[in-house]
């Protein structure tokens, strides 16, 4: 296992140069195509400069990862039989991909007049919930390879408690559909979700390889490599957006990696920005619904939702907002790898 941490740092750094190598052409190809990215009317004000910049750049960090993933897993598996525990997260990280890819190419469609209103929330949620039941009915059942799974790991109590899976199965699919919808709602700004998630990963990769999980370890490397290498073009300003075809299956995998690490507890932390996010936006419809419905008068808490629109509406430039919170993103992933180890 020695060799097995360097060996998953090099290939991640492998993915960053490849993906580096290669976005260049592929973005152009997305701008030859005009797949480009529509902003929502209420930020016209702030972001209408980026309307038509080329979007599902997701793609650039899934395809990349797959195949690298695949390569190295088949490889282990022909030699000795191991590897094959990665193929569940590699499985959910294709299948919210494609989802993604689904909703971005509806929401273009849209923007062009060609039909509808692209794919609705209720039936892009009602997929993810597909996709994250079968992934926990499968984690569930299968324990080879997954020993840390079906239990929860409780921070600074040397102890785990096993779930039946009348509890797990609902709660690992809870994990994976909200945070993908979390890393979602971070995907918002120039850079902010991409280095969000890379600093997630790179903390769950080191408590992955303390573990001995050495194939999720790798997973979760080439996947920081990749989004390193989204945001060669994505830094702002952008050249390329990511789009749900990269922001529902980052978010969904790094839900399924805590899962297998039976450190989910910790998600909170490692993920605090995602999950802020995401709580910001529900403080802000709870108190606009009740405050309508019993004071007779609409007030919200934020200026706008998700949080990092309103610190941008308080005065911070879109470089300080991304850059601020990378830095608590990356100290909470810090903390979040401590408490794992005590």
């Amino acid at each position: 296992m020695g060799t097995q941490l360097p060996l998953a740092l090099t290939v991640g750094g492998m993915t960053f140069l490849l993906g580096v190598i290669w976005g260049g052409p592929f973005v152009e190809i997305l701008r030859r195509l005009k797949i480009g990215k529509q902003i929502r009317i209420e930020l016209q004000d702030s972001h209408g400069h980026k309307v038509g910049t080329p979007t599902m750049g997701g793609i650039m960090i899934i395809v990349p990862t797959v195949i690298i993933v695949l390569a190295l897993s088949l490889a282990r598996i022909v030699q000795d039989g191991q590897g094959a525990s990665v193929f569940l997260p590699l499985a959910v990280l294709i299948g919210f991909s494609l989802l993604g890819l689904i909703d971005d190419w509806e929401g273009i469609q849209t923007s062009r007049g060609i039909h509808g209103e692209g794919l609705s929330g209720r039936i892009k949620f009602l997929a993810q919930l597909v996709l994250a039941g079968a992934a926990a009915v499968m984690l569930s059942l299968y324990q080879g390879g997954f020993a840390l799974a079906n239990q929860i790991l409780i921070p600074l109590i040397p102890v785990s408690i096993p779930l039946s899976p009348v509890i797990f199965i609902p709660m690992t699919m809870f994990i994976i559909v909200g945070m993908s919808n979390a890393v979602n709602l971070t995907d918002g700004m120039d850079g902010l979700a991409g280095i969000i998630c890379a600093s997630a990963f790179a903390a769950y990769g080191v408590i992955a390889f303390l573990q001995g999980q050495i194939f999720v370890v790798q997973l979760c490397f080439i996947l920081v490599g990749a989004c390193f290498a989204f945001l060669w073009f994505n830094a702002h300003p952008a050249q390329l957006f990511m789009g749900d075809a990269g922001s529902l299956p980052l978010g969904a995998t790094l839900g399924i990696v805590a899962v297998m690490t039976g450190q989910w507890a910790l998600l909170p932390i490692v993920a605090i920005v995602p999950v802020m996010e995401t709580v910001s936006v529900m403080i802000q419809v709870a108190s606009a619904k009740l405050t309508r419905r019993y004071l007779g008068q609409d007030i919200r808490p934020f200026r706008r939702t998700p949080l990092h629109h309103h610190f941008e509406l308080v005065g911070w430039s879109e470089t300080q907002v991304v850059q601020r919170f990378w830095l608590v993103g990356i100290l909470s992933a810090m903390i979040g790898v401590a408490l794992a180890l005590i």
